[in-house]
């Protein structure tokens, strides 16, 4: 799993350029005490006001949602280093403007796309499931495309964005798919087709490299597993572990599907992106698409239909009461999403808004 988590002010609590520092600040610690250092790895991101935290490969719930706290703690401590504090706020709640970290590929960035890198304060949860080949990582992609627009619209955790109320659950997703090469993919078949696809879009010369193939979900160009970056940034551990728990039911489920020979469905990408913008604008407070039938349907309905493809999956490996008992939390309170408005609302400080966020960050 990977946790992009948002750098504020230890005092004022504004967006702090602290990142690089931050991170410094992580791996002179890594340096004078290597016999302990952690398994997590901590890294800058495109602004200076996000910083990274990566978890190593892990198997069951518990132990990752253990990691992923271990994690924040982490990524804390370094900012904590520098006058900071991380905070799992996936945009950001108050005016201002980021600070592009002085990396070549960062520059080339903002240089080419302008307004889109530059505004680009995003923080999302990537999770990374292993995969035997690059033809069952292929076929998962083919399979699970369909249910990405749930697990989007249970993350929500950015219904703002400098300042404003968006009036979205993840105006983080909207910001997101502003890049020429995010958002979901056709249907690939096979690992050929997926190949030429990639390459024709590399072949344009509008993505600089493999790295910036954004699909909602990828094969990874570093590891042997499917990547899932479709979701915010989660305000609880507990709430991140569980979508990384869904995520990986999900991706062995398709595989499984795959083997036995069942076909992908056959949703179109523009029909995939109109069912994401649903998510991302109204999470579970509103209806979602349902895959079985393509129309609107009660959010708490097409999430039970998630749960009743995976459950068989999440039931061998003893997380199925946790994972329906978070969720339907989630049903019931609603994502980070609402706890923001309802944060903002008492005041209208935005202020508000990271104090909550930083108290769920590191509960």
């Amino acid at each position: 799993m990977e946790e992009e988590l948002l750098l504020v002010d230890a005092v004022t609590l504004e967006p702090a350029p602290a990142g690089p520092d931050a991170v410094d600040a992580h791996a002179a610690g890594v340096r004078s005490s290597p016999a302990t250092a952690p398994a997590h790895q901590v890294t800058t991101e495109l602004q200076q006001e996000q910083i990274e935290v990566a978890s190593p490969p892990l198997t069951g719930l518990a132990e990752q949602i253990a990691a992923i706290r271990q994690g924040r703690r982490l990524a804390d401590a370094a900012a904590r280093a520098v006058g900071a504090r991380a905070v799992a706020l996936a945009s950001p709640v108050t005016a201002g403007a980021p600070h592009l970290v002085p990396a070549p590929r960062f520059r080339w960035l903002q240089e080419r796309f302008g307004l889109v890198a530059a505004e680009q304060l995003t923080c999302g949860l990537h999770v990374h499931v292993g995969v035997g080949s690059r033809e069952e990582g292929v076929a998962v992609l083919d399979r699970i495309r369909v249910w990405l627009p749930v697990l989007l619209a249970l993350s929500g955790n950015s219904p703002f964005w400098y300042g404003r109320e968006s009036g979205f659950s993840s105006y983080r997703y909207q910001a997101w798919v502003r890049w020429p090469t995010s958002g979901p993919t056709e249907v690939f078949g096979s690992v050929e087709e997926h190949d030429r696809q990639r390459e024709a879009l590399l072949r344009s010369g509008v993505p600089l490299d493999l790295g910036m193939i954004y699909f909602d979900a990828r094969l990874s160009a570093r590891y042997p597993t499917v990547e899932i970056r479709i979701t915010d940034m989660c305000l609880d551990a507990e709430h991140a572990g569980v979508l990384a728990a869904l995520g990986r039911a999900l991706v062995e489920t398709a595989a499984r599907q795959w083997r036995a020979g069942l076909p992908a469905p056959p949703v179109s990408a523009a029909q995939l992106r109109t069912w994401s913008w649903q998510a991302s604008r109204d999470g579970v407070e509103g209806p979602l698409i349902s895959p079985a039938s393509g129309a609107p349907a009660p959010a708490a309905d097409v999430v039970a239909e998630l749960l009743a493809v995976v459950r068989p999956v999440l039931a061998e490996w003893d997380e199925a009461a946790q994972v329906e008992s978070v969720v339907a939390g989630v049903l019931r309170d609603g994502s980070g999403a609402r706890r923001q408005l309802a944060a903002h609302a008492a005041r209208r400080d935005p202020l508000d808004v990271v104090r909550l966020a930083l108290e769920a960050t590191h509960r």
